[in-house]
């Protein structure tokens, strides 16, 4: 959802909560009085599920549809998605192997729309995969949880240029941010300073803090948190993001 001024607009979470959860054509189109239609022949495909998107990819002399690194031996009819990680499989057929930081899922290619039966069942055991990924897109950039344990976690965060996450303050856990590269403008409540590649800053629990890209170019960052409790809601916010 966007402003009348173009900027991103976004929902609180007990609105988005209410919406129903149809399509936008149900939702929207059936009952707005201002849609123009347009009658053309483009082609059409819901890629409603891994076996209808590789059908839009070029596939191999043995039929793979292939991203990423693999070594293969006696491998027909599959599709294999993994774009950070090499892949070796030998002697099988018809499957589709999709590994992403999150999960590995592995499916026959022919019931790979059960895929949603997979995640019903995450929900009903609490599993917070179904809620959040390792990388996660905000209005100021990305962050990517790198790892994770009892009282630690460390995620990369790249910054926009010109962005900056709110002023901010956590209860329980503390902050070490490094910078890998570009320029961090940090604001806490010791000052207001910059920080270049290889440098670092050490923000205490209890302490406001704001992070800022005054560059034109991406700020990529190291953030190493740690305390008694680690979840995305130890946050106050003073300002929107």
């Amino acid at each position: 959802m966007t402003s009348e001024q173009g900027l991103l607009c976004k929902l609180d979470s007990p609105s988005f909560a209410a919406v129903t959860d149809i399509s936008i054509d149900y939702a929207v189109m059936q009952h707005s009085g201002r849609v123009a239609m347009v009658s053309c022949d483009i082609g059409w495909s819901d890629i409603g599920s891994w076996q209808a998107f590789r059908e839009l990819l070029p596939g191999d002399s043995a039929g793979n549809q292939l991203t990423g690194e693999t070594v293969l031996r006696d491998v027909r009819n599959c599709y294999i998605d993994s774009p950070q990680r090499l892949i070796g499989a030998i002697g099988i057929a018809d499957l589709i192997v999709i590994d992403t930081p999150d999960a590995l899922l592995i499916s026959a290619a022919t019931r790979s729309q059960e895929v949603k039966q997979l995640v019903d069942e995450l929900k009903r055991r609490g599993h917070q995969s179904p809620q959040s990924n390792h990388t996660v897109t905000r209005s100021w950039g990305t962050y990517c949880v790198i790892e994770e344990g009892p009282h630690y976690k460390i995620k990369r965060l790249v910054v926009r240029p010109g962005a900056a996450l709110s002023l901010q303050q956590h209860q329980h856990r503390s902050e070490h941010w490094v910078v890998v590269s570009g320029t961090a403008r940090v604001r806490n409540e010791t000052g207001d300073f910059l920080l270049g590649a290889n440098q670092s800053t050490f923000i205490p629990a209890g302490h406001k803090h704001r992070l800022s890209n005054p560059e034109s170019c991406d700020l990529v960052m190291i953030e190493v948190q740690s305390g008694t409790y680690l979840g995305e809601d130890d946050i106050v916010r003073f300002d929107a993001e």
